[in-house]
């Protein structure tokens, strides 16, 4: 698998890793084809070893395992990271640093896509059983949020209509490693441990230096540890930037998440005093248009009140 690369093997030799922080204050906004996780994983022996690590086996034959990632699958934005046929299983291994329970509902888009690939061959229509590997679903997680050592996600759960016994089910199995969580698991997969470590470091120090700095620290710190060291030597450059795109990705989906918050708890105070003043005689449309439009809690939390209190409209538009 080939990677994008920001400066060819030329350029690195002549610049030396003392200009890193030239490389890394290249644009981060280019959409990556790998992450630093599908990278760690992406030969046989890593991704048995991590298949081992989850099922507690202890398999060698790294030759009998196919690596089925789909490269290109983007559905709505999303990639699947990594998967395998093994063992008569197809696992789908997934990295996250933020929770999404909708985790199940891109898992059926992917494991459609892989059981078509398998089956293209064969006769649907036949009365002929065709046999297919049992899928299997896992989710590492490392965000900073509160999460349970090992959680699910289920398929069902995403239902607008609840059903006891649903027909149709998936279920996705969340490993928290985060520091402390999951350790058997983690002293399983010395590679996963390593990225965990890594991560860790990056996160650490974004508490103290900004984020370009955070992970250049973090890179020189785990070679100098022998944490991940032969991979992040040879492919450092990738690495930081990389790192640097996945975690102002993380960043930005929290910032829209918490404007996504705020915003509907400002339309549901507007909202409410609408409700409010309605029993109180007829509202005009700029006065309306004004209680939507405002967006400050400490205002709206004021016109509410304002408005439970108020004898009327006039009175209310007085004091607003």
């Amino acid at each position: 698998m080939e990677y994008t690369k920001y400066l060819d093997t030329t350029q690195e030799e002549t610049a030396g890793w003392k200009k890193m922080a030239g490389i890394v204050n290249l644009s981060v906004e280019r959409n990556y084809k790998d992450t630093v996780f599908r990278m760690l994983f992406k030969d046989k022996a890593s991704l048995l070893s991590l298949y081992n690590a989850v099922n507690g086996t202890h398999f060698t034959n790294e030759n009998d395992l196919d690596i089925t990632t789909l490269d290109n699958a983007v559905y709505m934005g999303m990639k699947n990271d990594v998967s395998c046929l093994f063992a008569f299983e197809l696992s789908l291994y997934e990295h996250q640093s933020t929770i999404n329970p909708n985790m199940p509902l891109r898992d059926l888009f992917y494991v459609a896509q892989q059981l078509q690939k398998l089956v293209k061959d064969k006769n649907l229509y036949g009365s002929k059983r065709i046999q297919i590997p049992a899928p299997r679903f896992v989710v590492f997680y490392n965000g900073d949020a509160a999460m349970s050592e090992r959680s699910e996600y289920r398929l069902s759960d995403l239902f607008q209509r609840p059903l006891e016994s649903p027909e149709l089910e998936l279920i996705v199995t969340v490993y928290n490693i985060n520091p402390g969580m999951n350790e058997a698991l983690l002293n399983a997969c010395q590679k996963l441990k390593e990225y965990m470590l890594f991560t860790s470091k990056i996160r650490k120090n974004q508490k103290v230096m900004d984020l370009r700095e955070a992970v250049n620290k973090a890179v020189e710190d785990c070679i100098e540890e022998g944490i991940l060291k032969d991979f992040l030597i040879a492919q450092r450059a990738e690495v930081v930037a990389m790192s640097i795109f996945e975690y102002d990705a993380e960043k930005h989906i929290r910032m829209e998440k918490k404007e996504s918050y705020e915003e509907g708890k400002a339309e549901g105070k507007a909202e409410a005093i609408l409700i409010i003043l309605g029993g109180k005689g007829e509202l005009s449309a700029d006065i309306k248009e004004r209680i939507l439009a405002e967006k400050t809690d400490e205002i709206l939390s004021r016109w509410l009140v304002l408005a439970a209190m108020s004898r009327d409209i006039e009175e209310f538009k007085r004091e607003m």
